[in-house]
């Protein structure tokens, strides 16, 4: 992912995993928020020792089905959203990215028409 240079610019973290769950790529973003488990060590690991059964089951209906799952959480006072979602090379599954990034408590929300 050679070419994703402009990733590390955002204030977004970005995680990439494989079919088998090996994280291929992080963003700095994504390296400082994981930073207490590693940062970019992770990459080349496994991500299923780190994510509890409920949430493998999800990850493994995205890659299998190509769905996505999006959902916001807090954790120290920081209110985030996250947006999981199946990428594909030549038009096959891939794997996993998600996506993580800060929201303030209270979005605004419009509807356009």
């Amino acid at each position: 992912m050679d070419n994703a240079l402009w990733l590390n610019g955002m204030d977004v973290a970005v995680t990439v995993c494989d079919r088998e769950g090996i994280i291929v790529y992080m963003n700095d973003q994504a390296a400082r928020t994981f930073s207490n488990d590693g940062g970019k060590t992770l990459l080349g690991k496994n991500l299923w020792a780190c994510h509890p059964d409920a949430a493998r089951e999800k990850i493994r209906r995205i890659m299998e089905t190509g769905t996505s799952n999006t959902y916001t959480i807090e954790k120290n006072g920081v209110k985030k959203l996250i947006h999981q979602v199946a990428w594909r090379e030549n038009n096959e599954l891939a794997g996993l990215v998600e996506f993580s990034l800060v929201i303030p408590r209270s979005l605004p929300h419009f509807v356009r028409s």
